[in-house]
């Protein structure tokens, strides 16, 4: 077992809360209290079985301890899923005098904007959103998961892994409609896989870059690549703080209840009310999503 001291400010039954929102989710599982997720660590299929306690995340190993190096590489994988290394100070005196954000940070302090590390899934589980319902995105998910991933059973529960993308970049675009994929969404993710292989698009690169707008720029060159997905890929994956996902429909709603509005905000009112969130409208946006399910 490997011990992962959290931030005075984390709550782990929120992020558990963010995480069980999808009954259609596969890529981890949650059990009394505990989170389970599947890594390939050094080419070994290792099961991270996840608590809290003593103020620290209690990361156990059910399938065998790991190397120790993989064990190095899975604790890394869990502070960045996590976001711990990010000190919120900021973030929470900003809201404290917010009139919108106040009570939907105070209800819900501690919790964290869990990320998706891996660049690939985190591009294509946003491309697979784009336009759709999340019920219909997460069935999209399951099947593309289910077809192209890596799994393994272990004491009568299955665990996935998301596809990689070297292993998309060779198929074809009708593999992609026969799971309901639409032919543009199916050549975005396509394309996607094929510029990481090629090595045109990758995490490192991404984060070697100097500002929120040069990266910004990168990605929305790629086709499929729209303003509302890059931001919501750095937010996500990429710990850029600043990322404002403004078109998000979510956001929307969320701000039309917070407010008590008979519609949703246009952006310039969003604009002009996100005009105090400078540098922390992830964690805005993250919050206000968090407000929007029991």
């Amino acid at each position: 077992m490997i011990e992962i001291k959290t931030p005075k400010d984390f709550n782990f039954k929120e992020c558990l809360v963010f995480l069980g929102r999808s009954d259609q989710e596969l890529l981890h599982k949650i059990s009394d209290g505990y989170v389970f997720k599947l890594l390939k660590v050094e080419q070994e299929l290792v099961l991270l079985k996840i608590s809290y306690k003593n103020d620290a995340l209690q990361v156990e190993f059910p399938m065998g301890n790991p190397t120790l190096d993989a064990q190095k590489m899975a604790a890394k994988y869990v502070v960045d899923w996590f976001d711990l290394d990010r000190d919120l100070f900021g973030f929470f005196e900003m809201a404290r005098n917010d009139q919108m954000l106040q009570p939907v940070v105070s209800k819900y302090r501690g919790l964290r904007i869990i990320g998706i590390p891996d660049l690939f899934e985190a591009l294509t589980w946003a491309i697979m959103g784009q336009q759709i319902n999340l019920t219909f995105a997460y069935t999209l998910r399951k099947r593309f998961v289910e077809r192209f991933g890596e799994s393994v059973t272990f004491d009568g529960e299955t665990y996935w892994l998301y596809p990689t993308f070297d292993r998309i970049a060779e198929i074809e675009v009708d593999t992609l409609k026969d799971l309901q994929f639409t032919a543009r969404k199916a050549e975005y993710v396509i394309g996607v896989s094929r510029a990481m292989v090629n090595g045109e698009l990758s995490r490192e690169n991404l984060l070697k870059m100097e500002d929120y707008q040069q990266i910004h720029t990168y990605l929305t060159k790629l086709r499929g690549i729209g303003s509302w997905t890059a931001d919501y890929v750095m937010m996500k994956c990429l710990h850029q703080s600043a990322a404002f996902p403004i078109t998000d429909v979510g956001l929307h709603n969320a701000v039309r209840i917070q407010l008590g509005l008979e519609r949703k905000p246009t952006l310039d009112e969003l604009k002009e009310m996100a005009a105090g969130w400078t540098g922390w409208e992830a964690y805005a946006v993250f919050y206000l999503w968090r407000s929007l399910y029991v």
